[in-house]
């Protein structure tokens, strides 16, 4: 019992030296890099957190991960006992943007980056925000419905189903499809949150059925939206309204395969990952970052359409 006890404390103390490292390889010569996921039980942040991985060590970085299991009070604590163990960057995807300014303040005292993996930054004072080309994204997805309805006639309505107002990279994505589609001349008669859940998805488009039963287009900001719109235009035997989500989640690829979603806007969280390496590389080697915009410090991942041709 005395040697687990002993063991224990010598594997505490050489992580708290950056000795040992969770997930990655590191020695007394190397830095470490701390990523703080949002939620290890999501898929999306599961592919994001191998790519972080793998390019941590491509580089020759020791790796410590820590899991927020999408608790504010996890995310502040293990994000400070990341930054309390000597790590040379931070990299943190927050499941509470607007709690990330003790966290930044902790690291910047101690002159470690801060590099942020979607989300949103909170208003904190991160050295770079990477997210997808969100707005640019939702445009592409208004573009592709207009494409599938093209030659229709008759109505010319369209609805967004939204995440929650915190996502703010997120509301983007509905933003961009609104500009391109009403430029297109739709109307949008009705922009709803469904919380980012797949049955308020769900519940959401049997309402906005009955409301506007002559609606031909749905984008919704999520693939658990669009997939739960998808199923209640499915059941109530509407197979002629367009419907698009954003993200490229594996339900969303079998929706599009079974005939009841037009597609989806991929994302690519394992490239997401890299790039917040990259970045943290060149800050940890005292270079300087270019931003897609420079006011908010953000930098754009690619996204790209998903449709039936893609998914066979």
């Amino acid at each position: 019992m005395k040697t687990k006890k002993f063991l224990a404390l010598v594997l505490s103390v050489m992580m708290a030296l950056g000795l040992l490292a969770v997930g990655g390889v590191a020695t007394a010569d190397a830095p470490v890099i701390g990523f703080s996921v949002y939620d290890m039980q999501y898929e999306f942040f599961q592919i994001m957190e191998r790519g972080t991985k793998e390019r941590v060590e491509e580089l020759g970085y020791g790796y410590l991960l820590h899991d927020q299991k999408s608790s504010e009070t996890e995310m502040v604590n293990g994000a400070i006992n990341l930054i309390n163990q000597g790590i040379a960057a931070l990299i943190i995807s927050p499941c509470k943007p607007e709690a990330l300014s003790s966290i930044v303040a902790a690291a910047k005292e101690k002159g470690i980056p801060v590099i942020v993996n979607d989300i949103g930054g909170g208003g904190a004072d991160y050295d770079a925000i990477v997210i997808s080309d969100c707005f640019g994204g939702g445009q592409i997805a208004a573009d592709y419905a207009v494409e599938v309805l093209a030659g229709n006639e008759g109505s010319m309505k369209a609805a967004i189903i939204k995440c929650e107002p915190e996502a703010v990279y997120a509301i983007r994505r509905g933003e961009g499809f609104k500009a391109n589609i009403v430029a297109a001349g739709f109307e949008v008669v009705a922009e709803i949150s469904g919380h980012s859940r797949s049955e308020e998805g769900y519940s959401i488009m049997q309402d906005l059925l009955t409301a506007h039963p002559d609606l031909v287009v749905v984008f919704a900001e999520n693939d658990p939206m669009a997939v739960g719109a998808a199923n209640a235009a499915a059941d109530a035997g509407r197979d002629d309204v367009v419907i698009i989500g954003f993200n490229n989640d594996p339900e969303a690829q079998d929706a599009i395969r079974a005939g009841i979603l037009a597609g989806t806007i991929a994302q690519f969280p394992d490239a997401m990952g890299n790039l917040t390496v990259d970045l943290a590389h060149t800050l940890i080697e005292g270079g300087s970052l270019e931003f897609d915009n420079d006011e908010l410090r953000e930098i754009f991942a690619e996204v790209k359409l998903i449709t039936p041709a893609d998914v066979q």
